[in-house]
This record gives C-alpha cells, structure tokens and sequence, in this order.
C-alpha cells in the first residue's frame, strides 16, 4: 500500500526542532527561520518506496552509501546528540530531494558543504514515525544533519546502575530492528539499502562504547571512541551499547565484552564459539566480518540475541551453566552468511534471513554436539510452530506475507525461522545435503552484501535447483506463498524424546510417583520436551509432586523456568506465583515473558497479578518489551 503523507507546500521555511504531534506538518516558527536563510523547497506528497512499505526512503532516486556519525552520550537526559554526514548517490539525473526516515528525532540543521539547506518533516505515522525531506543543491554528494535522539526513542534502552548486574554504571543498548534505526539516526530505514559507517562516540571516560563495527579489544578506556564498519550493512544492524564492559577473549577470533561479575560465566559458557565460526567456514566459505565477538547485554534485552555483524547482542537468560542453550550463538553466528551478508529486501521476506539460518543453526549444532542434539533442537523447533501456527492469523502462516500498514515487529513468529528451516531441510533431503551445501555455498557468494525478495529468490532457485534437480516448482511456490504447512512434509522426530513420553504417560497414569521417574542423565532439551507436552490441565497435587521430585519452581535454567511457570500459571498453582512474580520482574526476554503475561491475561485474578507487575516491571523493560506486552494487562 503506497500512503501519502502530506500534500504539496508552498515554498517557505519550515524547520522542525521536535516532531509534530499533529497529522499536519508543522509551520516554521520565528526563532527556526532566523537559525536557517535558505528558502525552503516545493514538497510534492511523500509516499512509503514502493520496493518497501515500511520507508519513506526515496532510494530508487537517491541511495545512500555510507555514513559519518558524531555523537554524544548523555545519560544524564538519556540522549544521543550530534551529527551524522550522510553520502550518497544520484541514481537518477533529475533528483533533487533527499528523504530518510526518522523517528521522534529532533533535528536542529541540514548543511551541505557547510552552507544550510531547506528541509521538512511529515506528519508522525504511528508506525512508520516520520519522513525527512532535504532539498539538495546540484551536485551535493553529502549532507550533514546536526539533530538529538528522544529519551523515548523505540531503539535504545538506557538503564540506570540499579538496572545492571555491577550496580555502579549507568548502561545503554540499541536494537535497530525491525525499523527502529530510525530513532537514533536519520537514514534511510530500509534492508534493502545497505551502507558503511564511520564513528566517534563520546561517553565518560569510566565507560566504554561498543559498535557493530570494528572494536579494538586493547582500546583504551577514555571515553572518546572511533569505529568503522567496512563492509555494507542494512540499517537495521547498526547498534551502539555502552557500559561498564570488559572483554576477554575466547579465541583468536572471538571474545565476550560484559560486565565484570558476568564475564567470566559468559567465557565459560560460550567457549565453543570459536569451533562454531571454524566449523561454518569449512562448510559455507570464509568468514568476511573479522572478528566474531559477543556483548552479554542486562536481562532487559528483548530478544535472545541480535545479529549484529562483529558483535552479536546476547541475553545473560542463555548463560546456564551447561552449555545447553548455545544454540542461540550458534544462530546469530549463521546469521554472519544468512541475514548480514545475504539479506531480505523488506520485512515481508524476513523467512530468507531466518529461515536460512535457523537451518544452519541445526547443522552447526549437529556438527558441533552430533545429531541426537540436533533432533531434540529440531523437534521442539518445530513444536514451537505448531503452536504458533495454532494461534496466528491464517494469513500469517505463509512465508512470503503481506506487511504493508502494518507494523512490520509483527512478522516475528516460529514461521519465517522454523518453516523456513523445514522447507530447505525438505530441499535438502530432495537433491542430497553435499549438493545442498555446494548450492547454500554458491547462494552466498552470488548474494554477498546484496539484499533480495522472495521473487529474486525464486528466480535463482528456478535456474540453480529446480530446472537442474527437476525438482517439483509448484510445492516450491506452495511452501512460499501457501498458507501453513504442505501436505506430506517431514516431521523431525528424536529416539531421545522416545524415552521422555515414556515416563511421562507413566506418571500421569500414576503408576509412578515423579521422584520415582527414571530422568538419570536427561539434557535440559529432554526437560522442556517432558513439560511442553504435559497436559494443560493438571491437580495441585501432581504440580507439587513434581515440584518436590525436581524443584522446579526454583529451577536456575531460564528456559525450564519458563515452561514450569507456564504450567503454574494455566493451573493457578499458588506456590509457584512468588517465583513467577520474580521471574516477570527480572527479565526481559519476550519470549520468555510474553507467553506468561498472555496466559495470565486469560483470567481476572491473572490479569489483576499480570497488571500489578507490569506496572513495577515495566520501567526495566525495553520499549519493545513494553509494546509487546501491555495490551495483555489492559
């Protein structure tokens, strides 16, 4: 859906210091008039790219290639100030307007070489927030946009010493996807724009800036930090943390940045890192990023972990002693060739990012751990979808969906990561894995640092697998554009999951009490498998007897903790609510917190416990967190 944002202006001057909160545009006031000379330009309507509905960016006509950031810290009114120079390039002779996306920026001046230009915001577009339309001078390969984040803004969290683990330092992080880039810099907000970047970050000097760029691991800690990000990347993995971090390194190409009382569990539990990125580059080419480290980021982080290219953003709910939740490094390591180098064009396509690297995730794993790991992970990937397909719009269960007007957080489900992976692994098992392998290794050489669509996508398979392996082009089409799942698709199973269902039926049948149950030697997979998959409805008396049998209420392992209170939440279990009030409390996590506030929301006394906490929780949480979760306490 093309939407127009504004109607033709007349030329006058029109500077915004602060985003309008009307649907209008806003008129120049006196004070911004004498700040900026130039005239301001005839703006015809604004409508979203057409090859991306979630940007007002005019890259068919002006596309950017690199930016120059220049920022200041200041937690002190938790923003970010300064400039960025953005360059680009005419890719058409008559352009003569420059549009990026923004939002809840402030932005105090636009000069070229020195000299300010006209320019105009849009009204806000709840979603989208809002276009910034610079009228360029002939010949201007470059602009400089002086401008300061909000306090609000939707892509950073800054938490305060009593929000980390040292309580001492103050902490910020930024996640940029899906289009949330756009709150702390000016650009153009879309995957299919890629840039590189250049940085200067100034913060006080007991702290340390990271970036999704080069981080020198002997920097010295002063307080004013350069970084630079070679290679083309889309907005959405540009990313900013800064804290009372240290480093330590795992490899001589990998290493964790965290704060001190967590680093060395981290080290600990992620030390396989390195045979992971060795292990991927005998099978699917050479490494192209440098380093791989890991930033261990406050348990406020929204997501598990983020991909960003040089230093992924891990969640400390995955450090559990045992190495059993690794395969989440094992995923944002595979996005360093799924996703960061070879990229979907919009979020419509998100499946070819997390699709393809959910099924790498499996065979790093498999080839890491072996291939009892890899089909437990498999088989309760694949649960998750089933549930997830259970409960979301029909629509959504394709994998190529339809975004337009909405927002494009929403296309985040099991789908594109867990029905992607099935459908490649259905590829797999078709043509043989050494000639799948031989064609993924090919696939990201052809595509490395482009950003392509489901049609693109198509087009390739057609030549490289279809035509050559006579491989069925309608169940190709049926996988992508078809709601659910095909008729007759493989189903992965795990002989170690056998011996779960086993005890299981054993004890619902109370033919054993559940200290009795044979679980000697169970991973923690075989555990979330043995709670996933109880009934939903189960007596106090059999929620104490296996609380008692396994302390499950007090379970240290985030994951088994989540499923565990799942259970006390579907069954009122009282003696497991202090521990559940904890636990909402102290993560973040949305896939660990959400499930628990919509099952709470359920009932009247649950969604009375689920707004009590939430309102106490939800100053810790990230914005995202706190969109995702507050319609369930309404």
């Amino acid at each position: 859906m093309i939407k127009s944002l504004f109607p033709a202006m007349a030329a006058s001057l029109l500077l915004a210091c602060s985003p309008p909160s009307t649907n209008d545009v806003s008129t120049p006031s006196p004070s911004a008039s004498n700040n900026n000379s130039a005239e301001h330009p005839q703006v015809m309507a604004v409508t979203v790219n057409e090859r991306d509905p979630h940007s007002y960016g005019n890259f068919n006509e002006v596309r950017l290639s690199h930016l120059n950031l220049d920022l200041v810290v200041d937690f002190e009114r938790s923003i970010l100030s300064g400039t960025v120079e953005v360059q680009f390039e005419r890719l058409t002779a008559t352009a003569s307007q420059l549009i990026l996306d923004t939002r809840d920026l402030s932005i105090d001046k636009v000069t070229v070489a020195g000299v300010p230009v006209p320019f105009a915001m849009s009204s806000v577009d709840a979603n989208l927030g809002q276009a910034l339309v610079i009228e360029l001078p002939e010949q201007a390969d470059s602009a400089v946009i002086h401008y300061q984040t909000s306090p609000q803004a939707s892509g950073l969290q800054w938490l305060t010493p009593q929000q980390t683990a040292g309580k001492q330092q103050p902490f910020l992080f930024s996640q940029a996807q899906a289009i949330h880039a756009r709150s702390f810099i000016p650009l153009q907000d879309s995957p299919s724009v890629r840039v590189t970047y250049n940085a200067r970050i100034q913060t006080a000097p007991e702290l340390l800036a990271v970036m999704s760029a080069s981080n020198d691991p002997q920097t010295e800690r002063d307080g004013d930090y350069h970084f630079s990000m070679p290679q083309p990347i889309p907005s959405y993995l540009i990313a900013i943390a800064v804290g009372d971090l240290q480093f330590k390194a795992m490899g001589p190409r990998t290493g964790v940045y965290a704060e001190p009382s967590v680093l060395d569990s981290a080290v600990a539990e992620f030390e396989d890192t390195e045979s992971m990125l060795e292990l991927t580059e005998q099978r699917y080419g050479a490494y192209s990023w440098d380093r791989y480290d890991l930033l261990i980021l406050p348990p406020s982080f929204p997501f598990g972990g983020m991909e960003n290219p040089r230093l992924s953003f891990i969640t400390p709910t995955v450090i559990a002693g045992d190495k059993s939740l690794v395969s989440l490094i094992a995923h944002e390591l595979a996005h360093s060739w799924s996703g960061n180098t070879v990229t979907n064009a919009s979020w419509s396509d998100l499946w070819l990012n997390e699709g393809f690297t959910t099924y790498l995730t499996y065979r790093i794993m498999e080839l890491l751990y072996g291939t009892e790991r890899y089909d437990m992970e498999a088989m309760l990937g694949y649960q998750d979808l089933q549930y997830d397909m259970s409960v979301m719009e029909a629509a959504d269960t394709r994998l190529s969906i339809d975004l337009a007007g909405r927002d494009p957080d929403e296309v985040f489900s099991d789908v594109p990561y867990e029905k992607g992976a099935l459908f490649l692994r259905e590829i797999e098992q078709e043509i043989g894995r050494e000639a799948f392998d031989a064609f993924l290794l090919e696939y990201f050489n052809d595509f490395a640092f482009k950003s392509l669509d489901a049609a693109m996508f198509e087009a390739y398979i057609d030549d490289k697998l279809i035509k050559p392996y006579q491989l069925d082009k309608a169940r190709i089409v049926q996988w992508i554009h078809q709601l659910g799942l095909p008729e007759g698709h493989a189903v992965p199973t795990s002989p170690a999951f056998d011996l779960v269902d086993a005890e299981r039926q054993s004890w619902l049948l109370a033919d054993r009490a559940a200290a009795e149950l044979n679980t000697k030697g169970w991973v923690v997979h075989q555990w979330l498998y043995f709670l996933n998959n109880m009934p939903e409805q189960l007596s106090e008396a059999q929620l104490f007897d296996l609380d008692q049998a396994f302390n499950l209420t007090q379970s240290s392992n985030n994951e088994i903790a989540h499923s565990w209170l799942m259970l006390v939440v579907k069954n009122q279990y009282q003696p497991g609510y202090e521990r559940l009030e904890n636990y909402l409390m102290s993560i973040g996590r949305n896939k660990l917190v959400a499930p628990l506030y919509q099952a709470l929301s359920k009932t009247e006394q649950g969604k009375a416990f689920a707004k009590r906490v939430f309102d106490q929780a939800k100053a810790g949480y990230h914005p995202l967190t706190v969109k995702i979760n507050e319609k369930f306490v309404e």
